[in-house]
């Protein structure tokens, strides 16, 4: 006879990835908008849980945080400019700790899929809304970028994404990691998508025109990344060179590396200690490994030491303007493809520190930085990143949408 009843039944199917989902609804918010020719009509929105949304409480990746998190009482300006927009709010994605990584893992509640990469990490923090457009349950992924962490899970997974101008769109209703280089950004699978969803949200009257747009290349940039990426993107810049896409990219000197990053770094350190600090001294023993070292070698970062660097910031960021001039600067969008889901920290924080390098050029100059799904590497996705002059946001995406 063949056994019948509850035990005798499959395991149901959960209804949601927790790795990749903190709540999901059917939708979670409607939209604002019920006109059926408003621009994001129809599209879905993972919203990065650093966002407040209305009538949640927000976790920033950490379920202790959670739990002592009130609901929110209105959600946060770029929440519901999407609504305004026609979107429906389907549920609030996984992020990193704080926020305070580009990996995608979560020590407590997971690492989401990378569709086009099994093996490898999905990329962070916005990695729940990333892996969530990828897996086709979002159509737009909202997220923030303070070093990287729109571009970089783009690029893993074979997806657009945009870091806004710095200070292009409200933060409001955002739980801050870095208020000098915290971005709104999006990510989707299409061109068209992108720019509907960064139109929606990016304040009316700053945009500007590239019509006359001119391309740079920085050596030093290039070589940051490892040597498949830096072949992935030469080709890549001699096929859009051939196509007529692009006109001949100027070499621009714009200093080392490592000093660039380390100016970065130093604000963005002082910055994330004051603003999670004393939560982090109360709650001992919370955060994952990596991430309470991150935040521990914050906590030493003197006020001289943030002044200090504070004036260096803004001369680098005089010394970037003069150098790119108003040109696209083209680089890579990350050091290297995905790393393995089984990498060893070591091996996660060298990818790490290079990515960060090559990215925080964006941060220091509060230009917006797109990621375009243009290489492959070894099979596995890599991003082409244009960074632009300050509110040039759209016309980075329009120039891009021709390249696929």
């Amino acid at each position: 006879m063949t056994p019948t009843g509850p035990d005798s039944l499959p395991a149901p199917t959960p209804a949601f990835d927790t790795a990749v989902w903190r709540v999901v609804g059917n939708p979670l918010l409607f939209p604002l908008s019920g006109e059926d020719a408003a621009p994001l009509s129809g599209e879905t929105v993972a919203v990065k849980d650093l966002y407040w949304v209305e009538g949640f409480a927000l976790g920033a990746g950490i379920p202790e945080f959670l739990a002592e998190s009130p609901r929110g009482s209105q959600s946060a300006w770029a929440v519901d400019s999407l609504r305004r927009a026609g979107a429906s709010i389907r549920g609030i994605a996984q992020t990193d700790q704080f926020a305070y990584s580009i990996a995608g893992a979560n020590p407590s509640y997971g690492t989401p899929p990378n569709v086009l990469a099994p093996e490898s990490i999905p990329g962070g923090s916005s990695s729940g809304s990333a892996a969530a457009v990828a897996l086709g349950q979002a159509t737009i992924g909202l997220g923030t970028d303070t070093a990287g962490s729109i571009r970089v899970p783009a690029s893993y997974q074979g997806l657009w994404g945009l870091r806004s101008t710095h200070g292009a769109v409200s933060v409001d209703g955002i739980l801050p990691l870095a208020p000098t280089f915290d971005s709104v950004g999006w990510i989707t699978r299409t061109s068209s998508l992108l720019r509907a969803a960064a139109a929606s949200s990016l304040f009316a009257g700053h945009q500007v025109s590239l019509d006359d747009h001119r391309f740079a290349i920085s050596t030093n940039f290039l070589f940051a990344a490892e040597s498949g990426m830096q072949g992935a993107f030469v080709d890549a810049v001699a096929a859009l060179e051939q196509a007529g896409h692009i006109s001949t990219p100027d070499l621009v000197d714009l200093g080392e590396v490592a000093e660039l990053f380390q100016l970065f770094r130093t604000v963005q350190s002082a910055e994330a200690w004051r603003q999670h600090g004393e939560w982090i001294t109360a709650h001992p023993g919370v955060l994952g490994a990596d991430i309470a070292k991150r935040f521990e070698l914050a906590s030493r970062v003197s006020e001289a030491h943030e002044s200090a660097a504070r004036a260096e910031l803004a001369t680098a960021r005089e010394r970037l303007d003069a150098a790119l001039d108003g040109r696209i600067l083209l680089l890579p969008s990350t050091s290297s493809t995905a790393p393995a889901r089984t990498a060893d920290s070591a091996a996660l924080d060298r990818v790490r520190m290079a990515t960060l390098g090559m990215t925080s050029v964006a941060g220091v100059g509060g230009y917006p930085a797109l990621s375009v799904p243009l290489m492959t590497v070894g099979g596995r996705p890599a991003g082409l990143c244009l960074i632009g002059p300050r509110y040039s946001d759209l016309a980075l995406i329009d120039i891009a949408a021709k390249f696929l």
